[in-house]
């Protein structure tokens, strides 16, 4: 008899034994706090995560276009860009109207958007919702020119990307024919 009662409250013990760590590690990580960061220190972090997937979106960019054997060009503002026929036509200026066939498609080659399903882009220069990295790269050409433009996400869609067919934070290849870039009337 005197077993049976021993190991009966052995038994509630063990079943209680997790209760009881579990509300001891409660009070303790309530208590273990991680110290509050800064203004300034949520700031600079933040700058260093922003210039390591820079730097990433960078060695990928370099990686894809010498494995593709193109000899892209950079920009200041991390534009790759190479315009691969060239021609004598207008050159493009702010304010232009642009006459644009294109495909715009992912790193791994899915084709995200093209001319032959939705038509030429057809855009003002400067005064356009177009992302940024297409306007840099057009504003580089001349009409008839054909280029292509690898565009990491600061310059494209960003963190989310644009909610239909481009992912969050990818690069993007615009491969584009500049038809036409005239002086608005």
């Amino acid at each position: 008899m005197k077993s049976t009662v021993y190991h009966n409250i052995i038994r509630v013990f063990l079943m209680a034994l997790p209760v009881i760590l579990l509300l001891s590690c409660r009070k303790q990580a309530a208590s273990e706090k991680a110290p509050e960061m800064t203004a300034e220190e949520e700031k600079e972090m933040l700058l260093r995560v922003n210039k390591f997937l820079v730097q990433k979106d960078v060695e990928l960019i370099e990686s894809y276009s010498k494995r593709h054997g193109w000899n892209m060009e950079f920009s200041e503002t991390g534009l790759f860009y190479e315009i691969y026929e060239p021609a004598q036509g207008k050159k493009v200026e702010q304010g232009d109207i642009i006459n644009l066939k294109y495909e715009l498609s992912l790193l791994d080659g899915t084709l995200c958007y093209s001319s032959e399903e939705d038509g030429n882009k057809i855009f003002k220069l400067g005064k356009s919702q177009e992302i940024s990295g297409l306007e840099q790269g057009v504003a580089l050409m001349r009409a008839g020119e054909k280029a292509r433009f690898i565009i990491p996400p600061h310059l494209a869609y960003g963190l989310l990307g644009d909610e239909d067919r481009i992912p969050a934070r990818s690069i993007i290849i615009y491969d584009v024919e500049l038809v036409e870039a005239r002086s608005p009337e």
